[in-house]
């Protein structure tokens, strides 16, 4: 039985397809499931950022001259946090969670550590490691003595640039060797300066001693820093990503021709 003329479906025109109606909450649809992987995408890259700053690298920044010529202020370094293994000072906000460290390992002499400043914790520093636990450090005559022999040093010339002393005079550097073969070059800016002669410290289980490479301007084992224990080690400084001089911000671009120190750009740190 003929039921009289044939009309589209509700929502559809002749052709089959969806009418204005359907497009538009379709398009509503389409525009929400956009959005909600847009803010899925940002929430994982946060997530993996954390994980990847928490686990493996972490990013710092070197504020002051201590550890010149070696890392000058504006380098930007990547510090390996696996190095030493993981401390509750390796999570975001010195979580306490944990004591000690777990997977840990043992920082080697000479490296170029990452630590929290025992007296205040919310401070990061970073200075070499000469002493290790049991060991007997002491300045003499400007020369650094362990366990009473005077390690290596030999005068290699002298620095004139300011960016890399922050003094407007030729200073003194030196290299020095330490036992188990790790050399690198320190600042003498002031001969026969305050720092130069110390008393001996024995270093304690379970403790590091720490010395900047600017030797007559740092604050290090010598002085406020003291003894670091094992859990405040951060990580290891690895390598500089980024330098800037002139007390300029990386960001401006505008700036990176007189300001970027394009020599140090992926430089290794020893």
């Amino acid at each position: 039985m003929d039921s009289g003329p044939w009309q589209p479906e509700a929502g559809k025109n002749e052709d089959g397809v969806a009418g204005q109606g359907d497009s538009k909450a379709k398009a509503e649809k389409s525009g929400k499931s956009g959005f909600s992987e847009t803010i899925s995408v940002v929430v994982q890259a946060l997530i993996l950022a954390l994980v990847l700053r928490t686990v493996l690298f972490q990013p710092f920044s070197i504020p002051s001259g201590s550890m010149r010529p070696t890392l000058l202020e504006g380098d930007y370094l990547f510090v390996s946090k696996w190095s030493y293994g993981y401390s509750r000072y390796s999570l975001p906000l010195g979580l306490d969670i944990f004591d000690g460290r777990i997977f840990g390992s043992e920082p080697e002499r000479g490296d170029v550590a990452v630590f929290k400043f025992p007296p205040d914790p919310s401070m990061d520093y970073i200075k070499r490691v000469v002493g290790l636990p049991g060991d007997r450090i002491q300045m003499q005559n400007g020369q650094l003595s362990i366990n009473g022999e005077l390690v290596e040093r030999e005068k290699i010339g002298t620095i004139d640039d300011e960016d890399i002393t922050e003094i407007d005079r030729p200073v003194d550097v030196y290299r020095e060797s330490l036992p188990n073969g790790v050399s690198y070059e320190t600042l003498d800016i002031t001969p026969n300066g305050i720092s130069d002669n110390t008393r001996e410290f024995v270093v304690p289980e379970g403790h590091y001693f720490m010395m900047g490479d600017n030797r007559d301007n740092s604050n290090d084992s010598r002085a406020a820093v003291g003894f670091v224990p094992y859990e405040n080690l951060v990580g290891k400084a690895q390598i500089i990503f980024f330098s800037v001089s002139d007390g300029a911000s990386p960001l401006a671009v505008w700036r990176w021709p007189s300001t970027l120190r394009a020599s140090r750009l992926l430089d290794l740190i020893d």
